[in-house]
Formats: C-alpha cells, sequence, structure tokens
C-alpha cells in the first residue's frame, strides 16, 4: 500500500489532541509567546505549570495540616465535584481547592455524593475517576476513625446593592 505525504506541520504533541479557535487579549499573547515561539506549546506549558498535574508535587486530594492534630482536605481542579449542586470548590491556590459544605450538610451526604458521582463516571473519565476515588476513601476512612470535623469560615456578603 503506498503511503500518502503529510501534509501541514508535524503534530505538536504525541497524545490525543484537537483544534480549537480562541481569542485572548494582546497582554496574554506576548506572555505566551514569552513561555514559547509556538501557542500551542506556550499554553500546555501555562497550563501544566499553573495546573501542575505532577502527583509528585500537587497530590490531587491532599491533607494539610492548618494546627497540630487538624487537617484541611485540599483537591486538585474537578468538573465532576462541581456538579454537585451545594458543593463549593474554593480556590485557594492556583489548581488547589478547599471543600466547602453549607451549614447543615453532613460529612455522610458528602460521602455518598462522592460515591454516586463515582458510579457515574464514564470509563474514559481517568483524572475524575482517580480523583474521586481518593476522596472518598479519605472521607470514608476517616468517618469511620471518627476523626473527621467540619468548621466554620467567615463569609461576607459582596453582592452589588
Amino acid at each position: 500500500m503506498e503511503r500518502r505525504k503529510s501534509r501541514g506541520r508535524p503534530p505538536n504533541f504525541e497524545e490525543a489532541r484537537r483544534p480549537i479557535t480562541v481569542t485572548l487579549p494582546e497582554r496574554v499573547l506576548h506572555q505566551l509567546a514569552a513561555l514559547h515561539v509556538d501557542r500551542a506549546r506556550a499554553i500546555v506549558k501555562a497550563t501544566t505549570l499553573a495546573i501542575g498535574f505532577d502527583k509528585e508535587e500537587h497530590p490531587l486530594v491532599d491533607v494539610v495540616e492548618v494546627r497540630p492534630g487538624e487537617a484541611l482536605i485540599i483537591v486538585g481542579p474537578s468538573k465532576r465535584l462541581l456538579e454537585i449542586e451545594w458543593l463549593r470548590l474554593v480556590e485557594i491556590a492556583p489548581a488547589r481547592h478547599l471543600l466547602v459544605i453549607p451549614t447543615g450538610t453532613t460529612i455522610e451526604q458528602l460521602e455518598v455524593a462522592v460515591g454516586d458521582m463515582l458510579d457515574r463516571l464514564s470509563p474514559e473519565e481517568k483524572y475524575e475517576r482517580e480523583l474521586l476515588t481518593e476522596l472518598h476513601r479519605l472521607l470514608r476512612y476517616r468517618r469511620q476513625q471518627q476523626e473527621v470535623s467540619k468548621a466554620e469560615i467567615l463569609l461576607i456578603n459582596i453582592r452589588k446593592k
């Protein structure tokens, strides 16, 4: 069989990819140019730097001590967690989110919601599955060990009148 000559430039990336069209401010285009002459590679580099999916550097689910014997659960970005209507992900650092649940919501409700979300994932959602599985295990284990509690945070109303 005769092999066809490929047309156009060679692909930038070995993994699955697709073209997109995006409009960006000139300021951002200049910043991307400083990262790499190729815009696609610059966007990938900026995304990797911002989100840091390196599990050694930024675990998908992390336990961060805030005072001796007490810690917060911090998670990476998750489009599926955002689907839990009452759960809020508060970004406290690039791609690091604090879980916030409304007053009166139990730890068990969060555990069940995460478990239900896991059941609905498609096989292609490997990142989401890994994050949700890790979060679900943590919540379940700590609840069973009676090592989880809730605390309050201060919120202010910033709605414009």
